[in-house]
């Protein structure tokens, strides 16, 4: 049986979905200006979105730890079979195709909540010392790091394997790991990065690092910066935003979503973006720093970094001052996948914050919610 608890509005984390509604809102806005038909998809995306976000919410994620490792490995399942059942498009084989629906899946966007679900559950039973993770440990918790990157930069997609690399490890500098292993890491990396660039990437991915490193930059990088230049402090009218309405500027509502921002809005409108992003990424870390609880320490700061990697890197690509990878703008770039991943890993931090007491759940074991 269900009844509802106010206590419940107590303990929820209201200010994190405050920071997403205006770039949920701004993002409709704007797709809608380009391409009409996208922007309903978007709200579709949105509301199914907010559906998930509801179950993920009210699942006792906490009395389901033990199935965490089982989540974890049924992604790892899925990501090798797309090395044998994979659906490939543009050269780089990411897809499963669903019989009987027409559909597809791309396995690696949900292996992202189920590798920070695996490192809170594996660090909530094994946590650091004073001295952080000694060498065992610090292996131990790497393996489950390393496999979904080995596996996901093997189809090739190299950037999501950047991004589960930099968060898995970016959670266990934060949590704590001895100093000798980040010193011999960041030695390893410098001696072996010339023989990863000429023999561990694909021809298409050296060319997009020449680009970046060449004089000139890319077509697409280029019409970014006229877009971003010719905002200028408050931005232009639909009309006369010519770069993206006349489609000079390419993929204006996915990956240089940003340079459309700050031509429709310009410098302002560009800095009130990176202001929500900033004070969520801070919030969130504040969440990581003053809490006690492994699980919420490890979901928090890894939602922090994911946001915080995706905005640096989608923002550096529009500006020339990073090489042009299909990041989206975090919750504001056109794609269902990208969202409901967010959406997922918010409803999982927020389930973790609003039921982390005992008291939130009554005796006879029914969970009370509002």
């Amino acid at each position: 049986m269900w009844r509802f608890d106010k206590r419940i509005l107590a303990q929820f984390d209201f200010f994190s979905i405050i920071l997403i509604i205006p770039l949920v809102i701004a993002s409709n806005w704007l797709i809608g200006e380009v391409v009409p038909a996208l922007a309903q998809k978007q709200t579709a995306y949105t509301a199914i979105s907010a559906v998930v976000f509801l179950v993920v919410f009210l699942l006792p994620i906490r009395r389901m730890s033990w199935l965490i490792p089982l989540i974890y490995w049924i992604n790892i399942a899925l990501l090798v079979a797309v090395e044998f059942f994979g659906h490939s498009r543009l050269g780089a084989q990411r897809w499963i195709d669903i019989p009987f629906i027409n559909a597809t899946i791309q396995p690696s966007e949900f292996v992202k909540p189920a590798l920070i679900l695996m490192l809170a559950y594996i660090i909530n039973k094994n946590p650091p010392d004073v001295n952080g993770y000694r060498l065992l440990d610090f292996l131990k918790i790497s393996f489950y790091i390393l496999l979904p990157f080995i596996l996901i930069a093997k189809e090739p997609d190299l950037g999501t394997a950047l991004v589960l690399l930099l968060i898995g490890y970016g959670v266990l500098f934060f949590i704590g790991v001895y100093w000798k292993i980040w010193a011999t890491i960041i030695s390893a990396i410098l001696l072996l990065s010339p023989l990863a660039y000429e023999y561990g990437l694909k021809d298409y991915q050296k060319v997009r690092i020449q680009d970046f490193l060449s004089e000139e930059p890319s077509y697409h990088v280029q019409q970014s910066i006229i877009a971003i230049g010719s905002g200028g402090l408050t931005g232009k009218s639909k009309e006369e935003s010519t770069q993206t309405q006349m489609r000079f500027l390419p993929i204006a509502t996915s990956d240089f979503i940003f340079a459309f921002v700050v031509e429709r809005s310009g410098f302002l409108g560009a800095l009130a973006l990176i202001s929500i992003y900033v004070m969520l990424i801070l919030h969130l870390l504040s969440l990581s720093v003053f809490n006690k609880d492994y699980y919420i320490k490890v979901v928090t700061v890894a939602i922090s970094f994911m946001i915080f990697i995706y905005m640096g890197v989608n923002i550096s690509m529009t500006i020339g001052y990073a090489p042009v990878v299909g990041v989206p703008l975090p919750m504001f770039s056109y794609g269902g996948s990208s969202f409901l991943n967010f959406m997922i890993l918010f409803a999982i931090m927020q389930n973790l914050i609003t039921f982390r007491y005992k008291d939130m759940y009554d005796k006879s074991g029914t969970k009370s919610f509002l």
